[in-house]
């Protein structure tokens, strides 16, 4: 007889309290349930059932054996879940954390095309400039920008994205032209108070060399799209991703501040949940994501 259904025969009957109520639960009759359970005892070479005429329950032996066999008939009905799961339509909730310059700027714009695309699914995203623990927060996913801190979520890169520091013309022909970093310190610096390396801008100087600048100044805010509009109105120089910035470039409304430095690079990445198995849903917002910015880039945004 075959070992899982001998092993769901017995704990049936464990979790129904006798062969009766087990052979209704299972759609099998009596005698096939006890068929099922005596085969499991004569292999196993012991009793897992005290039966009496009035009541069935496990011995000591069959109470320790029934938790493992529950465990494996658990186990085996999630497996059947996962391929069934796999092989259908994606659908269901899905909640994603991104940061809130990137999710108003490029993530709600292709958010209709996608629920058009799998009309089964429905979207909660969250726009927030805080690091947010997936797993415990209830996310399915995030969309990150820059290095990834936590090596224990599965990535996967959409696209990257350019950082440089740019002021408006106005505040250029009013403060100068930075030539070098060090010329920074004269200048009107705009802080984003969410970096994750404090009030410091990471440049590399034309030489190669790693140089740091301490921003906390005349601005602080907590948004990029707030610094974009700060430079533009000619408040100071901001260190920004071109995601952001890239419009404003084009139409001459920002400049470069120090054009012969080196172009900072940071990918973009969709994280999600360890584990072998990536929900449909997930899987399927993730592909169109790539497949939505497969024309953008660090500096074609």
């Amino acid at each position: 007889m075959d070992r899982l259904t001998e092993m769901e025969a017995f704990a049936t009957v464990v979790d129904q309290g006798g062969f009766t109520d087990a052979a209704r639960k299972m759609g099998i009759s009596k005698s096939a349930v006890s068929k099922h359970v005596s085969s499991l005892e004569a292999r196993l070479g012991a009793r897992l059932l005290n039966r009496t005429t009035r009541r069935v329950s496990p011995t000591e032996i069959g109470l320790a054996y029934y938790d493992r066999a529950r465990r494996v008939l658990n186990d085996a009905g999630e497996a059947d879940a996962l391929v069934t799961s796999m092989q259908s339509a994606p659908s269901g909730l899905l909640r994603i954390s991104v940061a809130t310059d990137f999710g108003v700027n490029h993530l709600s714009p292709v958010l209709g095309d996608f629920l058009q695309e799998f009309p089964d699914i429905t979207v909660n995203m969250v726009l927030n400039n805080r690091f947010v623990e997936l797993i415990s927060e209830g996310f399915d996913m995030a969309v990150r920008i820059g290095e990834l801190e936590d090596s224990t979520l599965r990535a996967r890169k959409l696209t990257e994205t350019s950082k440089k520091m740019i002021a408006s013309p106005a505040y250029f022909e009013r403060y100068g032209r930075p030539a070098r970093i060090d010329d920074l310190n004269e200048h009107k610096l705009l802080h984003y108070s969410n970096a994750s390396n404090g009030a410091v801008w990471k440049l590399t100087a034309p030489s190669g060399e790693k140089r740091q600048v301490r921003t906390a100044g005349w601005l602080t805010v907590n948004d990029g799209q707030s610094l974009l509009n700060a430079c533009i109105g000619g408040l100071g120089i901001a260190y920004l991703p071109s995601f952001l910035y890239a419009d404003a470039l084009k139409k001459g409304l920002v400049e470069e501040a120090i054009p012969n430095l080196p172009t900072e690079t940071q990918g973009i990445y969709a994280v999600y949940p360890p584990g072998r198995f990536t929900q449909p849903k997930v899987r399927a917002f993730i592909d169109f994501l790539v497949e939505a910015f497969a024309e953008k880039g660090p500096d074609t945004w």
